[in-house]
């Protein structure tokens, strides 16, 4: 068994954005592995499949020590995703293992996932507009469990068809479900419920797929620090900087999804930072230069901002009927 250093160092980029952001590992990792490195598509899926298994723990143990998991929200999502997985799972067998049935569902994906960017965008446009601050405690968000299984039923039921793709549609779900809980929370929460959905698909992996060790190895020797390092980062940081990165892995995701090529895809990638970075420095930078000492965007959690607002999973606007002083 060998370690591949540039697979290794590819791992790492990707297991980077998972701790940032809690999605796009499947979506990433896959893809990379059939595309750059030769791997056949069955064995790319089981072997990352496996080595997400101790990776994904990782970023979950970094977020429960900082305090960014909630816990309901974990039990209520895995009570439908474990379930879904495995029917997903019986019902492409049902099909006979149909690649087109798979496809359909990837596609499908990909189109919900774009949607989701582009709504992610229009959302912190209007929060901004608006004054609206998305930092909510744990603590005092009220669940609600019914649309919450339902998120985890339909991210389970995708891993049982495709066997990779939920993280990044559950984060779009979530945030839209719960939108005054920043996006470190939100991560620390999707992290912490893929762990047993990621130990349920891995252990179907094993049992009917093809492990390549070597593969295996060499993600889990990039990722697992990557991964790490990704999460503390975004246990830590201002929502404000999180959030557009994992737009922008979700938007990457998307586009992998609905079929867009390799190459059109990184210059698709290139010209939405190229476009970002302008949008940025021409009004963005210069808005915020101009605000006063007290202005307390991006405050941490904890702080006045954070429980000074009520909290029930939709916007403090919308329950308190006015806007937020």
């Amino acid at each position: 068994m060998s370690i591949d250093p540039l697979m290794v160092l590819a791992s790492a980029v990707v297991g980077f954005l998972v701790g940032m952001t809690g999605a796009g590992g499947g979506a990433l990792m896959t893809p990379m592995l059939i595309l750059f490195f030769g791997v056949k598509p069955s064995t790319a899926i089981s072997s990352d499949l496996v080595a997400a298994v101790l990776m994904r723990p990782v970023g979950a143990a970094v977020h429960m020590t900082k305090k960014t998991v909630n816990y309901p929200l974990v039990g209520w999502m895995v009570l439908g995703s474990v379930p879904a997985a495995l029917f997903g799972a019986y019902a492409l067998h049902l099909m006979g293992n149909s690649k087109s049935a798979e496809h359909n569902v990837q596609l499908l994906l990909g189109s919900a996932l774009l949607i989701g960017a582009a709504a992610m965008v229009l959302r912190y446009g209007l929060d901004r507009r608006s004054g609206h601050r998305r930092q909510g405690l744990i603590g005092e968000v009220v669940v609600r469990p019914l649309p919450t299984v339902a998120i985890g039923a339909i991210g389970g039921f995708v891993v049982g068809m495709t066997s990779v793709g939920s993280g990044s549609l559950m984060i779009v779900l979530l945030l839209f479900l719960y939108p005054v809980l920043g996006a470190n929370q939100l991560v620390g929460t999707d992290l912490t419920q893929a762990v047993p959905l990621t130990l349920a698909a891995a252990l179907g992996a094993l049992a009917f797929g093809h492990i390549e060790f070597a593969v295996t190895a060499s993600i889990v020797v990039g990722s697992v620090p990557a991964v790490l390092v990704g999460s503390l980062i975004s246990s830590r940081a201002p929502d404000r900087y999180i959030r557009p990165v994992i737009t922008f892995v979700i938007f990457a995701s998307g586009l992998k999804y609905v079929g867009v090529g390799t190459t059109a895809m990184g210059w698709i990638l290139g010209a939405v930072i190229v476009a970002t970075g302008a949008v940025w420095l021409a009004y963005v930078r210069p808005r915020r230069a101009g605000l006063g000492a007290g202005d307390s965007e991006g405050a941490p959690h904890g702080g006045r901002e954070g429980s000074a607002l009520p909290v029930n999973g939709s916007s403090p606007a919308i329950v308190a009927g006015t806007e937020p002083r």
